[in-house]
């Protein structure tokens, strides 16, 4: 079964220097029907203006990934990390036992644009860590590209949970799939352009819950670029 959230469904705000969706329930926005899908519980898509970001403060417990879609975001942390991260890149950072970071547009004149990912863990309490690795655009075109993983495998960040999350760039007509093993499920995120999965239109924003599926069969419709997580 899928089930497809329209971009519009999700929770929005718009603070000014951030244009925010949520698509589950995060800060003020509360939907008890859209909690997370097992161990995903946040997909934020941001968009923050030149100069401005989030100042200091804590996470505790959670892994999180950041994929910038367009621009750069200066991340810091009480770690000693210090990096902007830019289209291509995936960032990850294990708060556990307790992390402290900002997050700010390393520009001046353009916004920036990003995808912030919280996977609970499935231990809690574990020592903090970060990751960033690029994945250059001639591995995403075309296939899925393993990004996180619990094991690192293929150059991908690792997570402290049973969860791949994948990404593929897909051009008009162009196609990638992937099979579901037994007793698990699976979630697509649009960032940009428009597919379908197994016959199903899906636009910018648009997200699908999937479960008792065997194969997802993504086509690009645009130019495109989609998420998929592979969740217990």
């Amino acid at each position: 079964m899928i089930q497809v959230r329209k971009s519009c469904e999700r929770g929005h705000a718009n603070h000014g220097w951030l244009d925010t969706y949520h698509t589950f329930s995060f800060a003020d926005y509360y939907d008890p029907a859209h909690m997370g899908f097992g161990p995903l519980r946040v997909i934020n898509e941001d968009r923050v203006e030149p100069g401005k970001g989030f100042g200091t403060h804590g996470h505790r417990d959670m892994e999180i990934l950041t994929v910038v879609l367009d621009g750069g975001l200066q991340h810091r942390d009480n770690l000693g990390n210090g990096s902007v991260i830019r289209p291509g890149d995936v960032q990850r950072m294990s708060a556990g036992t307790g992390v402290l970071h900002s997050e700010f547009n390393a520009s001046d004149k353009a916004p920036v644009h990003f995808l912030q990912i919280w996977i609970e863990p499935s231990k809690r309490g574990v020592r903090p860590g970060y990751e960033q690795k690029h994945i250059g655009a001639e591995e995403r075109r075309g296939r899925l590209r393993l990004l996180a993983s619990p094991d690192g495998r293929d150059e991908s960040v690792t997570i402290h949970q049973d969860a791949r999350v994948y990404v593929t760039d897909l051009a008009p007509d162009e196609a990638a799939s992937h099979d579901i093993e037994p007793k698990r499920r699976a979630y697509v995120h649009v960032a940009r352009g428009a597919v379908t999965l197994n016959g199903k239109p899906l636009e910018a924003g648009d997200g699908a819950s999937i479960v008792d599926e065997t194969t997802l069969n993504l086509l690009g419709l645009q130019e495109s670029q989609v998420l998929l997580f592979d969740l217990p």
